[in-house]
């Protein structure tokens, strides 16, 4: 019985022994697996953390720059130039083909000849084109002749055609309101106030649109300023006397007919009065007769011429 027991205890004996090497083992070697796993964890990741944030900075900037597309700038274009050429008058028709060939208009053309010696035929020409035709336009120009200046200039009125467009939205806006405000009013007096409103607003609307097409076509169509000048030439002196003479005679010419209309106009005037003058002469001839025939020293002159 004894034996028994004694068997049946060092089995269970050693099994308990076995169970508390391996929890003892397990509890000592517990917490060092998740310092290193913590250590391990952060000296991985602190590295990475910083370029990974970088990245992701420069790629939401650079989506950032991609979703936002850059407005085209509005901008009023304007340019002059100065040319020397040979003949002002070929020049200017070459101009004319030009403007034409680019679907430009003519603005203004101020010409001036020359009237005294060695004077240069001058002129000035304005015109207009489309703004994508600026630079080729320039170009056709400058084949004209000896480009003594030339000037571009260029401003940006996007901001102003934006703050005009808001401004005109927001005048429609209140002119709808006030149109349903003038449709439910109900006595005179209030219909007769919105429809005062409504007109003033109707005005600014008229205006602010005029000044917004007006920008927009500034826009739309570039200036150029251009003016011509001839080279001076032996030309010139016959060109200018030549324009004397002309000078001369229609000066002349002018003249000569402002004096025959002049007589005309005297002419009639006596014809007019014709008749008083026929009675003061008629007057004047019965006076001096009656004086003649009454005075005693025209008698005895008479008498005496007569003995």
């Amino acid at each position: 019985m004894n034996s028994l027991r004694s068997a049946t205890r060092k089995p269970t004996l050693l099994l308990t022994v076995l169970m508390g090497g391996v929890i003892f083992t397990s509890c000592a070697s517990a917490p060092n697996l998740p310092e290193a796993a913590l250590n391990n964890q952060t000296t991985a990741s602190q590295p990475a953390a910083l370029p990974l944030a970088g990245n992701v900075a420069t790629s939401q900037t650079a989506d950032t720059t991609a979703q936002v597309p850059r407005s085209r700038p509005q901008l009023i274009k304007k340019a002059a130039m100065t040319l020397i050429v040979d003949s002002v008058d070929k020049s200017i028709n070459v101009v004319s083909q030009i403007i034409n060939k680019q679907q430009g208009d003519l603005i203004s053309l101020q010409e001036q000849q020359p009237t005294k010696t060695n004077a240069r035929h001058t002129a000035s020409i304005q015109l207009r084109v489309p703004e994508n035709l600026l630079q080729p336009t320039l170009d056709e120009l400058a084949k004209l002749g000896t480009v003594q200046s030339r000037n571009i200039s260029a401003q940006d009125v996007g901001d102003q055609l934006v703050d005009i467009q808001a401004r005109l939205t927001n005048l429609r806006k209140t002119e709808v309101n006030l149109q349903k405000i003038m449709d439910r009013a109900g006595s005179v007096r209030d219909v007769l106030s919105v429809a005062q409103e409504l007109s003033q607003v109707r005005q600014s609307i008229e205006q602010i649109a005029a000044q917004l097409k007006n920008l927009q076509n500034q826009v739309t169509y570039s200036t150029i300023t251009l003016k011509l000048e001839a080279a001076v030439s032996s030309s010139g002196t016959q060109r200018a006397l030549s324009s004397q003479l002309q000078e001369s005679w229609n000066k002349s010419t002018n003249s000569f007919g402002d004096f025959t209309v002049g007589l005309l106009k005297l002419g009639i005037w006596l014809m007019v009065y014709s008749p008083y003058f026929l009675a003061l002469a008629a007057v004047g001839y019965g006076f001096n007769r009656w004086r003649r025939g009454h005075s005693p020293r025209l008698r005895r002159t008479s008498d005496t011429n007569s003995d």
